[in-house]
C-alpha cells in the first residue's frame, strides 16, 4: 500500500510539471507576439555596430540620405545573388544620398571579412554579434531589407529574395531628392 500511494504521489509530481511547462509555453509565447513589431511610418530604431575596419555606425548618423538597410548571412543564397545587384546600385547612387548598411547576423569577423573580399564589397559591413539589432527589428526570414527614408522614418519592409529591378527601385524609392 505504500507502494501505490508513493508511485501515486510521484506520478502527480509528474503531472504537475509537465502542466507547468505547458503553461509557461502558453505564456511565452502569448509574451512574446505583444513585443512590437515595426511597421511602414515608424521611426527606425536608432543602433549602434562596428564594421570590419572597427569603425563604429549608427543609424542616425545616416539621418538625411535614404539607408538600405540589409539584414543577411553568408550562408544566405538569395543574399549571394542580391549583393553584387546592391553593390552595382550602391556605386551609381551613393553619391546621390543613398547609404547601404549591411547588417550580418552573429557571423564570426574571420566568415565574414572572407565573404566581403570575395564579393568586393564596398559599402558597410557590420556584425549583429548579440543579435540585438535583428531582435529590435525583429527579423526573420533572411534577408530582410529596411528602406529607411532621409528623415528615419521605415518607408517599406522587404523580406526575402529581390530582383535587380526591385532594388534599383526601391533606392530610388528612398533617394533625398525624391521622397520631399
Amino acid at each position: 500500500m505504500d507502494k501505490k500511494r508513493r508511485r501515486f504521489y510521484f506520478r502527480l509530481l509528474i503531472l504537475a510539471v509537465l502542466c507547468g511547462a505547458i503553461v509557461f509555453t502558453i505564456y511565452s509565447s502569448f509574451t512574446k507576439e505583444k513585443r512590437e513589431v515595426l511597421q511602414v511610418g515608424d521611426s527606425a530604431p536608432d543602433f549602434e555596430l562596428v564594421d570590419m575596419n572597427g569603425e563604429t555606425h549608427r543609424l542616425t548618423e545616416y539621418k538625411g540620405q535614404g539607408v538600405f538597410l540589409n539584414f543577411w548571412g553568408t550562408w544566405c543564397a538569395p543574399c549571394e545573388r542580391e549583393f553584387p545587384i546592391i553593390e552595382r546600385y550602391y556605386q551609381e547612387y551613393q553619391d546621390e544620398g543613398i547609404q547601404v548598411l549591411a547588417v550580418n547576423i552573429a557571423e564570426s569577423d574571420f566568415v565574414v571579412q572572407n565573404y566581403i573580399e570575395r564579393k568586393n564589397l564596398s559599402f558597410p559591413v557590420v556584425i549583429d554579434k548579440q543579435k540585438s539589432v535583428m531582435s529590435v527589428y525583429n527579423i526573420n526570414p533572411l534577408p530582410t531589407t529596411f528602406l529607411i527614408n532621409p528623415e528615419g522614418i521605415i518607408e517599406k519592409i522587404i523580406t526575402g529574395e529581390m530582383s535587380e529591378t526591385q532594388i534599383r527601385n526601391y533606392m530610388e524609392q528612398i533617394m533625398p531628392a525624391k521622397s520631399l
